[in-house]
């Protein structure tokens, strides 16, 4: 419900929400609390309005096709539901959900839970780590709990194993043709994320034993430095990270790295550098914090954000490269190209 509002930050607006027949539906200066209590109410009237589609515990694909969405009449009035299949973590269920938006994202999980179920012998095999998981958890320990750190990964390397850039099934037949592919991908995704994350945990531990012995002099960018690592390395940092960007991650690390070590050569530039790219950072994040609360992905936004890393590495450790040629003017023309 009025997903697409994008109001500027300076201006304070008073919404009413009111129905076709002109009943107040809703009231407030918070769009993001408007949508909840909206979406709430919107789940109330799907409630129990097609008892012939939506069903629970349900553990395979039995139930035919899974259609975009579904017209329902409730007190005289033409609603459009959207159908989702719903995680339930030991099954999944049918349900009605009042955006197209929030029915992909539901039914994204309900058909990762059938896959894991159905591959589950082949999946048992990881349950507890793969290659190097070990050493990689022991550097990582005092940020992220072991059990954590295993969900995460093992999450994001399933949803890329098992789905991939594929689209979502919508009958029984694309529902088998995705999951023979995903078989056929499964080992090979989930070894190399445990390889990944051996690589990013080393260069974690070498950058955290380089800010261990960083003079008290050094204070200022030794604060830059962490809040950077923490940025990048959090818990639930695998899932939340792009898969295509998860690669680069060990490269953001070491530059960080890189960073601390030239630092005594020319503190001035790396000051001046900072300034700029911290202000960048700034703009980004207050950004970034106004989208989440609305409810929106902004996919733009998104990209800016790794742009913004690789300036980093442009600027700070330029022994390391990057994929494409990255300036301050470049950002600046991502940053005015995103939705207003």
């Amino acid at each position: 419900l009025f997903t697409d509002i994008a109001l500027p930050p300076h201006l304070q607006v008073h919404v009413v929400v009111v129905d076709a027949a002109g009943q107040e539906l809703a009231a407030g200066r918070d769009l993001a609390a408007l949508r909840t209590q909206l979406g709430q109410a919107a789940q109330l009237s799907f409630a129990g309005a097609h008892p012939a589609f939506e069903r629970t515990g349900i553990t395979r694909w039995d139930f035919g096709d899974l259609p975009e969405r579904l017209s329902i009449e409730r007190d005289g009035r033409q609603l459009t539901g959207y159908p989702a299949l719903v995680d339930a973590a030991d099954s999944v269920s049918l349900m009605l959900l009042d955006t197209e938006t929030a029915a992909a994202q539901a039914t994204r999980g309900g058909v990762l839970r059938l896959m894991r179920r159905e591959l589950r012998d082949a999946i048992a095999r990881f349950e507890k780590g793969g290659s190097g998981f070990t050493a990689a958890a022991l550097h990582l320990k005092t940020t992220i709990a072991t059990d954590v750190l295993l969900a995460d990964v093992l999450a994001a390397a399933l949803d890329r194993a098992l789905l991939a850039d594929d689209p979502l099934p919508r009958n029984a037949q694309a529902y088998v043709e995705t999951l023979k592919r995903a078989r056929t991908r499964l080992p090979a995704v989930i070894e190399g994320a445990f390889r990944l994350l051996q690589a990013v945990a080393a260069d974690v531990q070498a950058l955290n034993q380089r800010l261990g012995t960083l003079p008290k002099t050094h204070a200022r960018i030794g604060a830059e430095v962490r809040a950077q690592r923490d940025a990048l390395i959090y818990r639930g940092f695998f899932s939340a990270t792009p898969w295509v960007q998860l690669e680069h991650l060990p490269r953001y690390v070491r530059a960080l790295d890189r960073r601390l070590a030239k630092y005594a050569e020319r503190p001035d530039r790396d000051a001046k550098h900072a300034v700029e790219v911290g202000r960048l950072w700034q703009q980004y994040a207050e950004r970034a914090e106004r989208e989440h609360k609305a409810g929106r992905h902004e996919p733009a936004l998104e990209a800016y954000r790794w742009l913004l890393e690789e300036l980093r590495v442009s600027l700070f450790a330029q022994e390391l490269k990057t994929p494409f040629p990255v300036s301050f003017k470049r950002l600046a023309k991502a940053w005015s190209d995103l939705p207003r």
